[in-house]
Order: structure tokens, then sequence, then C-alpha cells
């Protein structure tokens, strides 16, 4: 099988002019986003160049602690982009976010590469991609989560305290909110299972054939990839909420939010 081709710079600069396409429809379309796009497209670019550059160096000079270094800034970013984007939660629900994202990005990631691969879990071939897939979909799980859940609070506040009042408890109130913002956390997951293979060939089985993998071991690697992020969301969203929910009431079971 042919090795892949090395993009020259021309040839790399050459993409961007797609985004001349996206521009032109977002200015015939009046839409706000242009600015936007552009910066998006520039944060991306330098950021996934500082990447390359010490992932280069990573894997040309292979130590357990630089491995270490890049997961724990993959977890600290994740957690902080998720509280950015959440500012009015209270402390505890905070740590809570954090110990969900970071515990089961990890349990994930070590159960993968050290049991399904069976190789050394400071091996930055496999350790910083996959965790990478792994800490980015839960990142976009626990926010998409936290979203859902804030909105529900904020929308049914009403109906919330009606039923306090009549002698339901918080947690039984609360549940059912923790339980739709879980099954809207996993739509995006479930429905690119649904479509893989059929209406999408996804990045990382793409990146392997491109390096030459068989596409049947490119496969493999995938199903076991999807099934990993899956399971990493799931839990995490759960965790993040069971923990969570139970910080936005006192003993005396008035809600404190």
């Amino acid at each position: 099988m042919d090795n892949v081709v090395v993009l020259n710079f021309f040839q790399f600069a050459l993409i961007y002019l797609l985004l001349l396409i996206v521009l032109a429809i977002m200015k015939l379309s009046k839409a706000g986003q242009s600015k936007q796009i552009i910066l998006a497209s520039m944060t991306m670019t330098v950021q996934l160049i500082l990447a390359g550059l010490i992932l280069s160096y990573i894997f040309k000079n292979p130590n357990p602690v630089f491995v270490a270094v890049y997961v724990a800034a993959m977890i600290a970013f994740s957690i902080w982009r998720v509280l950015s984007k959440n500012k009015g939660l209270n402390k505890r629900f905070k740590i809570a976010v954090a110990v969900s994202i970071a515990f089961s990005g990890l349990f994930v990631v070590v159960y993968f590469v050290g049991i399904v691969v069976g190789i050394s879990l400071f091996n930055p071939q496999y350790v910083i991609p996959i965790s990478g897939m792994v800490f980015g979909n839960t990142m976009t799980g626990v926010g998409l989560a936290l979203k859902t859940f804030d909105e529900s609070l904020k929308s049914q506040r009403l109906k919330m305290d009606v039923l306090l009042n009549l002698g339901a408890a918080p947690k039984k109130i609360l549940r059912p909110f923790a339980n739709n913002a879980l099954e809207t956390a996993l739509l995006p997951t479930i429905n690119s299972m649904f479509g893989m293979g059929i209406v999408s060939l996804p990045g990382m089985m793409t990146g392997q054939i491109l390096a030459g993998t068989d596409p049947f071991v490119a496969i493999l690697y995938q199903i076991a990839i999807m099934i990993s992020i899956c399971t990493a969301v799931c839990l995490s969203v759960y965790l993040c909420l069971e923990m969570g929910y139970r910080t936005l009431y006192n003993k005396k079971g008035q809600f404190e939010f």
C-alpha cells in the first residue's frame, strides 16, 4: 500500500480557499458568524501546529513524564472549557464536574490502552491520540448535559417550587432533569455510531488508512474507540449530574440555586 502523501506548504495553503465559500454563504445569508469562522480557523491552525510540534518532539523523545504532562494538560483544558461555559455552578458542582471528567476519561483510556491494546500506559503513539478523542468527546458531552440541565431548571422553576411545597423530595424533582440531560448528551455519539461506516468514515479510521494500515485493522480500532467514547461520555455525564444535582438542595429539603 502506498505511503501517505506529505503535503507541502503550498498544497496545505490551498485548503483555506474553501473558507471563501463559507464566508460567501455567510455574507449572502447575512449571518453574523463570519468573524467567528475566521477567528476559529486561525485559532485551530495555531493550536494544532503547536500541538504538532510538541507531539513530534514527544514521539522522538518518548518519556513517561512528557506523556503524563500532556494528558494532564488535556484534562485541565477540558475541565476549564466546561466550567468557563457554566460559571453559575456552585463550588461543589464544579468539583463534581472536574472529578467526573478526569475519572471517566482516565478510566476509559487506561482500560483501552492497558487492557484492550495491552501496551504501556505511557506509550505516546497510543495514549495521546486516544486521550484526545476520549477527553474531547467527554468535554462536549458534559458541556451539552449541563446546558440542557440548566435550561430545564430555569424553564421549570415554578413547577419545581410547586412540587416542593406539595411535599415532593428535591431528589425526585431533580432526577428527571438529570436523566433528560444524560439522554441529550448521548445523542450526538449515538447518531454518529448509527451513521458510521455507511454515511461516514470517521477520522481515526481515515487517518490509519492514509498511513497505510490495513482497512480491517483500522475498522477494529474505530469500533473500539467509538465504544470507549460512548462509555466515557455516558459515565462522565452520569457522575457529573449524579453528584452535581445533590448540591442544589440543603438538608432541610430547600433548593439552593
